[in-house]
């Protein structure tokens, strides 16, 4: 029978895929499932189909899988923030392993390699020390709102809905940050809503309240509040400031970036500072780490420290070595190995980002690090130093072919790559794998109750 869109379908889900949807298959087909578990037995309805595959959306669970838990916030069934809360943990971490492997193998080519058991993280909820919520017009309704007929959809702060840039939906509170992060959310939200300025449209391109970040310093327990606007206007932003300091104690700096781009991004092309310093501070181990509003420091700071101790594993230093840190950021892994090196000499495209790991090293006394800054291509097409050991953290996106080409003609001892994206690092390994043989993976679970996963691989010149 031909599956078209608008069927509806009884299937049995059968795995779980990278991207966090469950694969079933009818007619020979695979049709993949958002929200689907292994081990359910759902009526779906087909959303889409191609020539090879169909997607659906569950419809109804009519025998749940072992495995399948009853998610604890009221939005998971619609946000797209952690999409994998209705999953045990336990079995999070045994899919997570399953996608690294798969990808390696499937789409790495790699043979004769170790993939270690995940890392698990002490915590699944309350673990991130950034989130980030945007203002919207045009609020998403949950079908319970839409049954009321509530007529407040002009006001939105929250979470997209997946897969949209304009649906928004209005949260009271997230379980993955904090609680103390919600209380200061809905005052956020309850001084901007009375505040008669309109929040932003993200179709229209008007409106003044843009996006609303918070940090947490895990170690030191201070929060940083970042006031995201479509242009600079210091009497609400002092207001809303001067609320937030008297209310809440842990929060050490209110900063306000201001973006006129129509582009959908919190970084603003210019930052107010409002209370505190334009930073605050956080540990991994030893090291004390200075975090400005948009520097990228990885999410779960406990999980972070299992992450970089994995790469000082990896790295096997002798204290000789000379290391060459490509996407560098804020100087964390360059500064985690630097007591067991000669030299590491970290690069970044982002400015911002090398004027924190300069002052990051500063404060940790360290002085055989040096950062530069540039795109890591043209930086690495005219260096001429050939290190002991690379050490690559870069995007989601993966590296460019160039970088992989200019590190082939480098030919560094060895290579340890950091990976969010399983897929990409696979597809990397096979560009590297006729001069660097692939020998160990460590995921690390930084995601919790998402499909999201952490890796670390290490790579030895054949």
């Amino acid at each position: 029978m031909e599956i078209r869109k608008g069927d509806t379908r009884e299937l049995e889900v059968e795995k779980v895929i990278y991207g966090g949807r469950g694969l079933a298959y009818m007619n020979n087909m695979a049709i993949f499932v958002d929200k689907a578990v292994p081990g359910d037995r759902i009526t779906a309805k087909v959303i889409r189909v191609k020539k090879n595959f169909a997607e659906a959306k569950v419809l109804e669970v009519i025998e749940a899988s072992p495995n399948r838990i009853i998610a604890p916030c009221p939005y998971s069934d619609y946000c797209g923030g952690c999409t994998w809360q209705c999953i045990e943990y336990e079995k999070q971490l045994e899919y997570k392993h399953a996608f690294v492997e798969d990808l390696l193998n499937h789409i790495g080519k790699a043979t004769n390699f170790q993939v270690h058991q995940p890392l698990p993280s002490p915590q699944i909820f309350g673990y991130r020390n950034k989130m980030e919520f945007s203002f919207s017009d045009k609020r998403w309704l949950l079908p319970k709102e839409r049954d009321e007929k509530k007529n407040n959809n002009n006001f939105a702060l929250g979470l997209h809905v997946p897969g949209t840039f304009d649906k928004i939906i209005d949260i009271e509170g997230c379980l993955l940050q904090k609680e103390k992060g919600n209380e200061i959310l809905r005052e956020v939200k309850r001084f901007i809503s009375d505040s008669g300025i309109p929040v932003y449209g993200l179709r229209t391109h008007q409106g003044f309240w843009r996006y609303l970040m918070l940090r947490h310093s895990y170690f030191f327990d201070e929060w940083m509040v970042n006031i995201i606007t479509s242009e600079q206007r210091d009497a609400p932003i002092q207001a809303l400031a001067s609320i937030l300091k008297d209310r809440f104690k842990e929060i050490a700096s209110i900063v306000n970036n201001i973006n006129t781009r129509k582009g959908g991004t919190a970084v603003g092309e210019r930052e107010r500072t409002f209370v505190g310093e334009r930073n605050i501070k956080d540990k991994i181990g030893p090291y004390t780490f200075e975090i400005s509003a948009n520097s990228f420091f990885q999410t779960n700071t406990p999980m972070a420290e299992r992450l970089y101790e994995s790469v000082k594993s990896f790295a096997s230093l002798t204290g000789k070595e000379t290391i060459l840190d490509l996407y560098s950021g804020i100087g964390t892994v360059s500064i985690f190995l630097a007591s067991q090196a000669t030299r590491i000499i970290g690069v970044d495209i982002s400015n911002a980002a090398i004027t924190d790991a300069k002052r990051n090293c500063k404060l940790n006394g360290i002085d055989n690090c040096e950062f530069l800054c540039g795109d890591v291509k043209m930086f690495l097409s005219q260096f001429n130093i050939q290190p002991d050991l690379l050490i690559t953290d870069p995007p989601r996106v993966g590296m460019q072919r160039g970088v992989i080409d200019q590190i082939l003609k480098l030919l560094p001892g060895r290579i340890i790559y950091i990976s969010c994206n399983p897929s990409t690092l696979a597809r990397d390994i096979a560009l590297l794998k006729e001069v660097y043989k692939l020998e160990e993976v460590q995921p690390i679970d930084l995601f919790p109750n998402t499909y999201h996963i952490e890796s670390v691989a290490r790579l030895e010149r054949v």
